[in-house]
């Protein structure tokens, strides 16, 4: 059971800190320092307060960035190389004194379903900020923090009931980058053309030009 528990919150700290590491993190550190849940030994590190007011920075400096588009994503950009192996760190720690193969497999769940779901957020936000209003972007990162706030706690509560939900987000988003891709493509061969730097598809029902 205890291992069942351990993959639970492996797999929901890791998915979290792939939309907002520093979230997951603050609240990981804060609910263990506060004795809100018992963390693993393995994750105390977290519950420091050099940690948590490191990570309680670097979350604020995230959430004004998340609203500003240009700002939001050259910050998902530099995240990519982030995020991921906060994922994998937060993988590690939730295994605790596993066996090494173990810990090794744990690393690289952490790691791919921390890319995973960083690779659904930069996407749709990339679709987000095409449009010129500022609206949409503010409610899609108010939604990233209410839903990596939900799983985390559920991931430290609930760790089996997480795991599902993990799995379901995962079949969910990857569905919906796709669409968001072919929507991207889309975007961008319009904008290429009407600069003038790609040519519009010729129509297969369009006469051809005799030699």
């Amino acid at each position: 059971m205890e291992a069942i528990k351990a993959i639970g919150l492996m797999m929901g700290a890791s998915w979290a800190s792939g939309v907002n590491l520093y979230a997951t993190v603050l609240l990981l550190g804060l609910s263990g320092r506060m004795e809100w849940v018992t963390l693993p030994e393995s994750m105390s590190p977290l519950t420091a307060w050099p940690v948590i007011i490191v990570a309680g920075f670097l979350y604020a400096i995230e959430f004004f960035a998340d609203k500003i588009p240009a700002v939001d994503s050259f910050w998902d950009t530099l995240h990519t190389f982030i995020r991921p192996i906060g994922g994998a760190a937060l993988a590690w720690m939730a295994v605790g004194e596993s066996a090494p193969e173990f810990q090794v497999i744990a690393l690289l769940f952490g790691s791919a379903l921390s890319l995973q779901s960083h690779v659904t957020k930069m996407t749709a936000r990339l679709a987000i900020n095409a449009s010129p209003e500022p609206v949409t972007n503010s409610v899609a990162s108010v939604t990233e923090d209410v839903v990596v706030a939900g799983l985390v706690t559920l991931a430290m509560t609930h760790p089996i009931i997480a795991t599902f939900v993990v799995v379901a987000l995962v079949i969910g988003t990857v569905w919906l980058t796709v669409i968001l891709m072919k929507f991207l493509v889309k975007a961008v061969n319009g904008i290429l053309r009407f600069i003038g730097l790609k040519k519009p598809a010729q129509s297969e029902d369009a006469p051809s030009t005799p030699a």
